[in-house]
């Protein structure tokens, strides 16, 4: 990774590349996630028309990548299927806890954890996601009703991911403490937690920077479709 950029400026080629090289699928310099554990694939800082074809190897002619934090120029004949502009936050004073009501959530849960996913929709979340870090979970007369959990992991620094709460048991802070429960177990490993949200997502931004996350930037995560056919030459 180029000295001049952050850990955070590419998240995912950061943990790839580093915590989470045990995930890594390599083709030259991309690097990406199984897909049944993460949608996010990683290029090199520059990537260039060699890189271009990699991806387009790994993920096959009419498939869709994700790539986060992107910067650049989308080549000639790919689609853009979907993009969404985010906002970057960083721990700067949160009140870090553990909270009495929140488990740990393991691969027998995984059933509760995607129908949850289902029906509040955090962001990616697939069959292996919990592979990625600790997940904790609320449960009300045995039912999972809210989770949060650990996604991205470059070197020093964790991300908070799948913030999701039932509507039912909305309005009660559910996803703001487990979002500190999990950001406790995070520095307790001596990491930093940060997370991603929409920027067109208002309440959430007011929400985590009221717990004491900072924005630390602006960010775009892309959705592009391999072409059939890659240019020749």
């Amino acid at each position: 990774m180029s000295a001049a950029l952050h850990p955070l400026d590419r998240p995912a080629w950061a943990s790839l590349a580093g915590p989470h090289g045990h995930f890594a699928e390599r083709r030259g310099r991309v690097l990406r996630y199984p897909v049944d554990v993460s949608p996010w694939l990683a290029l090199p800082d520059e990537p260039d028309a060699a890189d271009w074809a990699d991806v387009a190897a790994l993920a096959g002619p009419g498939q869709d990548v994700a790539l986060p934090a992107f910067r650049g120029e989308v080549p000639d004949g790919w689609e853009v299927s979907w993009h969404v502009d985010g906002v970057q936050f960083v721990d700067d004073g949160l009140a870090a806890a553990p909270d009495p009501e929140a488990v740990r959530l393991g691969p027998a849960d995984v059933p509760e954890m995607l129908a949850l996913v289902e029906r509040t929709g955090p962001g990616p979340f697939l069959p292996r996601t919990i592979e990625l870090g600790t997940y904790l979970g609320i449960r009300r007369e045995g039912a999972l009703v809210a989770m949060a959990g650990e996604r991205l992991h470059p070197p020093g620094w964790t991300e908070i991911s799948a913030v999701c709460t039932d509507p039912a048991v909305r309005g009660e802070g559910l996803a703001t403490r487990l979002t500190l429960a999990v950001a406790h177990g995070i520095r307790a490993r001596g990491e930093t937690p940060f997370l991603h949200t929409g920027a067109s997502n208002t309440g959430a931004v007011r929400l985590y920077e009221s717990l004491g996350f900072r924005r630390r930037r602006r960010t775009m995560f892309l959705g592009l479709r391999v072409p059939e056919r890659l240019p020749v030459g």
